[in-house]
């Protein structure tokens, strides 16, 4: 016989998400009786660092830019302040691959029109967005792109986007991946329009941070920010590894979860999980409103870690991405030592290469022999590299979800669960963006609610393209 156990809040997974709403949970009101339920026997999810030989890398995230407020808290919160290290957007330049050779990109779009990287006569169709009319029902990013500053920008859009989701622009929502976006041109007209009443806006009530943002990291990599987060919880047993939760049902007063282990009984529910595996709780636990997709699509890449002694020729900077009218074999490279210290042995370096994504699936199933050789001469014929020194390939279990055709209908549906259930909070990998920062935003959002009952929700945010 199972035991049952009650709890004021219940955490289903120990990933960012989930930890950040216990970490603003127990902020906000600890006298909560919490739990954190994890299938696997670490905390983390996507996030974890890899160490061997003196190299330091990422299986998932690299980093979150420091322009987020409940990012900052949140390292507070964990005890971190004095291991955070960062590389300043406005110091590490980036690089996109064009016509077979790094070119920079500056991080500013007025810099960026002054570069000889598009001719001129592109240059000034970018200023036709403030005539276009914006387009109906639910553009790729690639359409977007190209009815509102024309086709030459492309390119760059697919750099940018193939960064953030390994993705394809021709298949990626412009309404999903860039909602705030969308919202100015809808609002103003015109996305340039929009940008600059915004600016005037914010500098008449003089808000917002100045300056370009920093890729923020630890000095032990990234997996430090969950392990603190959970090592405060374990503590006080509320925290368990290795019990797999199978099935969640909706009762009068709240739910009960059942686990491999044991069953709970919680008064809200917090499904911090990424998006197919909630829809696939959801989906029996809720027959009578069931979400408008089974899944979607996940984009999968892995990491082909190249260490190099003083005579690689790696230029400055944070890496750089290739768009697809390249024919690469790598989706990028980070310049992994560049940006933060003690990441490769003294008088060596660290690049990290990204292989595979929404495109190229194929390439994941080769041989890490196939991937190293074949990394390697991609990437010699774009810098200097002597024969590595060290080589890995690291294979990350988590896909990045895809925000394709029917996301925004899911997130609607979402909105309409949660308005019958507001005992019932979902967040993670891909419900509200993919970054960091958009999960721990949310994750303090329902923290919040929680503690008030208040459902109110701002717009969507209108968030820099950084390359």
């Amino acid at each position: 016989m199972k035991s049952l156990s009650y709890h004021d809040v219940c955490i289903v997974g120990a990933g960012i998400s989930g930890l950040s709403a216990a970490a603003f949970l127990r902020e906000l009101r600890p006298e909560l009786n919490l739990l954190i339920l994890e299938q696997s026997p670490e905390p983390g999810g996507a996030i974890s660092t890899y160490s061997e030989a003196g190299y330091l890398a990422e299986w998932g995230p690299h980093g979150f830019l420091d322009n987020c407020e409940e990012s900052r808290r949140l390292i507070r919160l964990a005890g971190l302040e004095g291991e955070v290290t960062t590389a300043p957007l406005a110091k590490f330049v980036r690089y996109v691959c064009l016509e077979g050779r790094l070119q920079c990109i500056p991080q500013q779009p007025l810099k960026i029109l002054r570069e000889p990287l598009i001719p001129w006569s592109a240059k000034l169709r970018v200023l036709a967005d403030l005539w276009q009319k914006p387009l109906g029902g639910e553009p790729s990013v690639a359409q977007w792109v190209a009815h509102r500053f024309g086709t030459a920008l492309l390119p760059f859009a697919d750099a940018v986007f193939t960064g953030t989701y390994a993705g394809d622009i021709e298949r990626l929502k412009i309404d999903a991946v860039m909602p705030g976006v969308r919202q100015l041109e809808q609002a103003h007209g015109s996305v340039i329009r929009g940008v600059f009443n915004t600016m005037r806006s914010g500098k008449e009530k003089k808000v917002g941070k100045k300056g370009m943002p920093a890729m923020t990291s630890f000095n032990r990599g990234m997996a430090r920010l969950p392990q603190r987060l959970a090592a405060g919880f374990a503590e006080k047993g509320e925290v368990v590894y290795g019990n797999p939760v199978h099935s969640v049902i909706r009762e009068e007063e709240g739910w009960r979860v059942r686990s491999e282990q044991d069953e709970r009984f919680c008064r809200h529910l917090i499904l911090a999980l990424p998006v197919n595996r909630c829809l696939d709780l959801l989906a029996k636990a809720l027959p009578s409103l069931p979400p408008p997709l089974p899944a979607i699509p996940e984009a999968r890449i892995l990491s082909v870690l190249l260490g190099f002694d003083h005579r690689a020729r790696i230029p400055f900077g944070f890496g750089y991405l290739a768009p697809e009218r390249e024919q690469r074999f790598a989706l990028g490279a980070l310049f992994s030592s560049h940006m933060f210290p003690g990441r490769a042995p003294a008088g060596h370096q660290l690049l990290e290469a990204l292989v595979g994504g929404r495109r190229h699936p194929e390439r994941l199933e080769l041989s890490d022999a196939q991937l190293i050789e074949s990394v390697c001469a991609d990437l010699s014929r774009l810098m200097e590299l002597p024969p590595p020194s060290f080589t890995a390939v690291l294979r990350p279990r988590c896909g990045i979800p895809q925000l394709e055709e029917g996301y925004t209908g899911l997130l609607a549906w979402r909105h309409t669960l949660q308005a019958a259930h507001a005992d019932l909070h979902l967040c993670g990998f891909g419900w509200k963006g993919i970054g960091l920062n958009d999960m721990i935003k949310e994750a303090r959002h329902i923290a919040g609610m929680i503690c008030t009952q208040s459902a109110g929700q701002g717009g969507p945010e209108v968030k820099g393209v950084y390359f």
